[in-house]
């Protein structure tokens, strides 16, 4: 058994740190591979923006030839700089249900983040801001969403006996179509609309939404700058952000909360096309691209991974306005079964409140760790 820090201009090395999890996770249910194009776009240190400003790299685990643990280690320059923290994230961490794996893995985490001057672990969290955060610690009977980590639960384990303690949890929940929120909800929302004081922008197609793309990330930033695990992205990172919105975007699920001239919050919700992605590997060529388009057009599913306001139009009724147009989104659908609510942070108190008023119930755990490395 060993590890090495794979060379990621070497196409051999490249597929075996792509392809292991699809030897762990065979056949199971609930695990969505990444995009196949998107994964080897983060292995690619030329292209993908996040190593225009910050270094990292991918270690696997291997057993006579066969790869039985895999990790990727980086450092956010631009979140250090945030934060004044020296911070190493990991991500992408796949293992065997074998302790002394984890450990080699682990292990090559902390040296490698030592020598790149950091004092802290923390994780999993990905290359660019969008990415979905956390180990998974509650709710394995249910289907990943596309892009948001799903693991076995012996995960947990393995962070907890080499010393990680948690930091947060992200909790996500399912809405039945059918979901209605209080009559005096309703009410609430209905003076607020005939005040005239917030007003919702809809969308009939992409070439609609395209130019208010720049807009929702600008009210994105302002909504969630002051969270503890906010950094600004770079244009290059925005773009990439962007793109993949607008790929999967239904316009109809997307709404903008205008507060005069000024979007003031958003709903963004896409179809969920995770069955399709189970289907083709994760791969658009030569034919998964149609597989994905279909499923696009008619899947029952859809997920809600992105619902913010800004601060200064909290408690002014836009927040009320704001849930009515997340029922409404349910609606815009034809045939939808189900709406998936994707990683709140535990410590986005209004959030979690303003849900939680409505009856909704977490059945997902993300959890993210950190280990302190000073002295070690």
């Amino acid at each position: 058994m060993r590890i090495r820090r794979i060379d990621t201009d070497q196409r051999k090395d490249v597929r075996k740190f792509i392809e292991f999890p699809f030897d762990l996770y065979r056949n199971h249910p609930g695990w969505v591979p990444t995009l196949d194009s998107e994964m080897r776009l983060v292995l690619n240190k030329r292209k993908h923006p996040f190593f225009l400003h910050s270094p990292g790299d991918f270690f696997i685990v291997e057993s006579e030839g066969q790869v039985i643990g895999r990790i990727a280690v980086l450092k956010n320059n631009n979140y250090c700089s945030h934060h004044g923290e020296n911070v190493a994230f990991h991500y992408y961490l796949d293992t065997i249900d074998d302790l002394q794996v984890s450990n080699l893995l682990f292990s090559a985490y902390r040296d490698w983040a030592l020598a790149n001057e950091c004092d802290q672990l923390y994780g999993p969290r990905g290359f660019t801001r969008a990415s979905g955060i956390g180990c998974l610690v509650e709710g394995f009977e249910y289907r990943a969403a596309v892009g948001i980590p799903y693991n076995f639960e012996y995960y947990s384990k393995h962070y907890d006996h080499f010393g990680f303690q948690k930091t947060t949890d992200y909790y996500s929940t399912y809405l039945d179509a059918s979901f209605q929120q209080p009559e005096k909800v309703r009410l609430i929302a209905q003076k607020v609309a005939e005040k005239g004081n917030f007003k919702v922008i809809n969308f009939r197609s992409k070439s609609e939404l395209r130019p208010w793309v720049k807009e929702i990330e600008k009210v994105h930033e302002d909504a969630f700058k002051n969270n503890p695990g906010y950094y600004p992205s770079t244009p290059e990172e925005f773009e990439l952000q962007a793109k993949s919105i607008i790929q999967i975007a239904d316009p109809k699920l997307i709404k903008i909360i205008m507060a005069g001239d000024e979007p003031a919050g958003f709903i963004i919700s896409y179809p969920d096309v995770a069955a399709a992605f189970q289907r083709t590997g994760g791969k658009l060529f030569p034919f998964g691209w149609i597989d994905i388009l279909h499923e696009m057009r008619t899947a029952d599913v859809i997920s809600m991974n992105g619902v913010g306001l800004l601060p200064k139009y909290q408690g002014l009724g836009a927040n009320v306005l704001l849930y009515t147009e997340l029922e409404k989104v349910l609606r815009a659908r034809p045939g939808l079964s189900t709406a998936e609510l994707i990683q709140v942070d535990e410590r986005n108190h209004r959030s979690l409140s303003d849900m939680e008023s409505l009856g909704v119930k977490w059945v997902k755990t993300h959890r993210t760790y950190q280990l302190c490395v000073v002295g070690v």
